[in-house]
């Protein structure tokens, strides 16, 4: 596929891409890799995971059965996506420029609220306000009172927490949408 070829893959693609574990190590194995990979090794990487051996113990029967899959099935959807570009006479597999646009998909939000920590503050908060209350010696009735308020600004916060997961949940980032 020419560059000039290139479609921007739709969410749906790249979950389509992604939904099968070879094809997800592929790309993992191939970002970590300083170049070109010869699709026997990448077979022999995948078989021995998933058989739970190493590479010098797996049978031939493994390694052609992951290579087998691997040529004919997953190394010519991930090439017709964009992902990998794969020269059959060499028997050489590399990432391809629409590699970069599957990552995308997986950057971490850099602006997510820390909510542990307003947890813990309201948890360490509370529990020191209690104790001095005990120490210097108020009533119960006021202690009561200090335990009902952390409880009630505890539900304030989860109340708040889950607002605002939901609201994330239900916006989708621009580069998500479909373009048409």
């Amino acid at each position: 596929m020419s560059d000039t070829d290139y479609q921007p893959l739709s969410q749906d693609q790249v979950f389509d891409l992604l939904s099968n574990s070879r094809r997800r190590f592929v790309l993992h194995y191939l970002k970590q890799a300083d170049g070109p990979v010869r699709l026997s090794e990448l077979a022999a990487e995948i078989a021995a995971i998933e058989n739970e051996v190493s590479v010098d113990d797996l049978s031939s029967q493994q390694r052609k059965r992951t290579y087998v899959s691997l040529y004919q099935t997953h190394i010519p959807k991930l090439e017709d996506a964009g992902a990998v570009s794969y020269d059959a006479e060499t028997g050489m597999v590399e990432l391809a420029s629409g590699a970069g646009e599957i990552g995308e998909y997986f950057q971490q939000q850099t602006d997510a609220r820390p909510w542990q920590y307003y947890y813990l503050l309201l948890a360490g908060g509370g529990l020191i306000l209690y104790v001095i209350a005990g120490i210097i010696g108020v009533s119960t009735g006021v202690q009561f009172l200090i335990g009902a308020a952390v409880l009630v600004a505890f539900g304030a916060v989860a109340a708040v927490h889950y607002v605002s997961v939901r609201r994330e949940r239900t916006e989708l980032p621009t580069n998500l949408i479909e373009q048409e």
